[in-house]
């Protein structure tokens, strides 16, 4: 299945021209009404192709969160999941921060809360503990240094090699840093995307096969990276398989003088890939890779959050203050 394919699988099905006219005259309201309420919009890599194609800035976590940060805006309205929302209402405590649905969460953030970090802490009193921004606002103010998946290895690495470090909580991405940082300290949460980790590694073996002259661009949060973690860590350069965050993956297939690629992330990465690159082909490793959390943001959503300033999301002021140090910290690593 091609990206345009998957492309117009997200889109709404739009049947008739006064459906479409109804669509586009929401997209110019929600345009006007950010400029009239100095709000900036700001969506996710994963987000449905109407959602990117008007947010003012698409990118990934760290992208996000340093868009945010440096934001003038009065209000930031978050097209992305709920700890986004609450890392960006950290970053800027005197903006509004609105989502266009509350129900929009995360399985990997469920997978640890603050009480079972501080329970692990306890058994390793002294090591440094890094978590992935894929976690909830208090998880984040028992932390010592956010992360993402596109600054993880540098992260890792700005931390004494003789520092015991407590890493959460996914699973598949502390694997691959502790590989390519060959971190013998480093324990690492056996937490996970459900949508990453559903991935077979022979999905990647069929898809290499089939696609013999493609570059395998691969989320390192994918459970099917597991059994080529030795080859990438030795042959990283030549490798035909590329490990790297959705903003990684975006540079390196501008950069890559391959014209196929099989992407192993989130689906909704395959619209923006394609619409920066036109001549080149993208397959996704699985079309069943769909977060159901990262599609529950509509150009209608959207509308009525704006008009009605709905759906704020604030962050308790003590856990903040703990939170942002970490967060700060992931923003200046990059």
């Amino acid at each position: 299945m091609s990206a345009k394919l998957v492309e117009g699988e997200l889109r709404p099905n739009i049947k008739n021209a006064d459906q479409l006219s109804k669509q586009e005259q929401l997209i110019a309201e929600i345009k006007r009404m950010a400029r009239e309420k100095d709000a900036v919009i700001l969506a996710h890599n994963y987000q449905i192709p109407d959602i990117q194609d008007l947010a003012d800035y698409v990118g990934d976590s760290l992208g996000l969160a340093q868009q945010a940060a440096a934001t003038k805006a009065k209000t930031i309205v978050f097209c992305g999941v709920h700890f986004m929302a609450e890392t960006a209402a950290i970053l800027c405590p005197d903006k509004t921060v609105l989502i266009p649905d509350l129900e929009a969460g995360c399985s990997l953030a469920e997978s640890i809360n603050a009480e079972q970090l501080r329970a692990w802490k306890a058994e390793h009193p002294g090591a440094v503990v890094v978590s992935y921004v894929n976690t909830s606002a208090e998880v984040k103010a028992e932390t010592d240094f956010c992360c993402t998946s596109g600054n993880a290895l540098k992260v890792v690495q700005s931390i004494p090699e003789d520092q015991e470090i407590l890493f959460l909580p996914d699973v598949f991405l502390g694997s691959w840093v502790q590989k390519m940082t060959g971190r013998t300290n480093m324990h690492i949460w056996m937490g996970e995307c459900h949508v990453h980790a559903g991935i077979h590694p022979t999905s990647v073996d069929e898809k290499l096969k089939q696609y013999p002259q493609a570059e395998l661009l691969v989320h390192p949060e994918c459970g099917c990276l597991t059994p080529y973690l030795d080859k990438v860590a030795r042959h990283q350069d030549e490798s035909q398989i590329k490990i790297a965050s959705t903003e990684n993956m975006i540079k390196r297939a501008a950069e890559s003088p391959a014209t196929q690629f099989v992407v192993a992330t989130e689906v909704g990465i395959l619209h923006r890939l394609q619409k920066l690159n036109p001549t080149k082909e993208f397959i996704p490793i699985a079309k069943e890779m769909t977060c159901q959390f990262m599609k529950m943001i509509t150009v209608d959503k959207l509308h009525h959050c704006l008009s009605e300033n709905l759906y704020e999301v604030k962050v308790d002021a003590q856990i903040a203050a703990r939170a942002r140090r970490a967060i700060e910290r992931m923003v200046s690593i990059y």
